[in-house]
Parts: structure tokens; C-alpha cells; sequence
């Protein structure tokens, strides 16, 4: 009982996580098996990351370190997702850096080539300590500032100032949000990096 390696049933090995083809992964990257992954080959992970079941991830998703992706999120990353140290997202999360025209004025769906289609299109960053509440939903090209919080059931349309407390639909700035967690995030690096 001294050291032996934590076993995890139901997540990738670290053979298997290789063989997924992720550009670059760290230590400790738990994902589940029951996670769909395409084009993995731009996908980066750092270390201390965890991604639950039924998750679907596509494109160009850079994940930092301490990251958790709850169940049935999806992560359609054509235009790139940043997400960065220290933050999450809650069960049923949907980010999209890609969304067809609405209007009428064109076509829509990915069967349709793109000379028929004007598609909004724009990178998503997440910032340090974010945390997105379960079920809402991130439009393209839209940032979320360090430290900021999104209530459960939100639209991001638009991005999001750090350290502010924002819910709705669309989605808008309650309140503050305090930064103790800027002093527990020093202590946890003290004792576990």
C-alpha cells in the first residue's frame, strides 16, 4: 500500500490518452471514456485536468491547468476555445465559436457548402478562476474576464468583465465577485506544486 498509481475506471489510460493524438497533454488528465474527441491533434491539456461523461470536444481547445468539464458540455472549438488555469464548466455547458446566420439570409448547417452560409465566427476565452454555471450557453468571439461567474442557465452573447458576478439572457453583470480565492490559489500551489 505504498506506491502504487490510482486506478480510474471509466477514464482513458494514460496509453490511450496518448493514442487519442492530443497535441500536448499533462499529468494527471482524467477523461472519461464515454467522451467523444475529434480532431485531437489540436486539442492541448495541461496538467490536473478532468472531463466527465458524454462530453463532446471538437477543433482547436486549449485547456491550461486545473480544469474541470462536467457532464455533457460541448466544446465546438473551430475558431479555438481558450480556457484558462483554475476554471470550470458546470454539467450541460455548450460553447460555440461558430453559429450559422439566423436571418433567413442564408443557408444553415454543415451540409450545405460555405458559399451559401455566412457564419459568425470568433475565439472564446475563458480567464483564470471562471467558473460557467450549469446548462448556459457561450456565443462566439466572446471573453470572459479573470475571476467572473455565470448563473446557471445564462446566454453569453457578449464577453464579460473579470471579477463580476453576470446571469441572464442574455447574460449581464449582477454584482462584484470576491478574490479570496487569489490567496487559495497561492496556498494550494504552495502545497501541491
Amino acid at each position: 500500500m505504498g506506491n502504487e498509481k490510482k486506478t480510474y475506471t471509466g477514464f482513458y489510460s494514460e496509453q490511450e490518452l496518448k493514442e487519442l493524438g492530443i497535441s500536448k497533454i499533462g499529468k494527471n488528465v482524467l477523461i472519461s471514456n464515454k467522451c467523444s474527441i475529434y480532431q485531437a491533434d489540436m486539442m492541448e491539456m495541461g496538467d490536473n485536468v478532468r472531463i466527465d461523461d458524454f462530453c463532446i470536444l471538437i477543433g482547436k481547445i486549449k485547456l491550461g491547468s486545473n480544469i474541470h468539464i462536467g457532464a455533457f458540455c460541448h466544446l465546438s472549438g473551430g475558431a479555438g476555445i481558450v480556457m484558462n488555469d483554475y476554471s470550470g464548466l458546470s454539467q450541460r455547458c455548450s460553447l460555440y465559436t461558430q453559429s450559422d446566420d439566423y436571418s433567413g439570409r442564408s443557408m444553415t448547417n454543415p451540409t450545405i457548402p460555405e458559399k451559401f452560409k455566412e457564419v459568425q465566427s470568433g475565439e472564446i476565452v475563458i480567464g483564470r478562476h471562471v467558473i460557467i454555471g450549469s446548462s448556459s450557453v457561450i456565443l462566439p468571439g466572446v471573453s470572459i474576464g479573470e475571476g467572473a461567474s455565470v448563473g446557471a442557465m445564462s446566454l453569453v452573447n457578449r464577453s464579460l468583465e473579470a471579477w463580476t458576478m453576470n446571469a441572464g439572457i442574455p447574460c449581464r453583470a449582477i454584482r462584484r465577485r470576491e478574490k479570496d480565492i487569489l490567496k487559495l490559489e497561492k496556498e494550494y500551489e504552495k502545497e501541491y506544486r
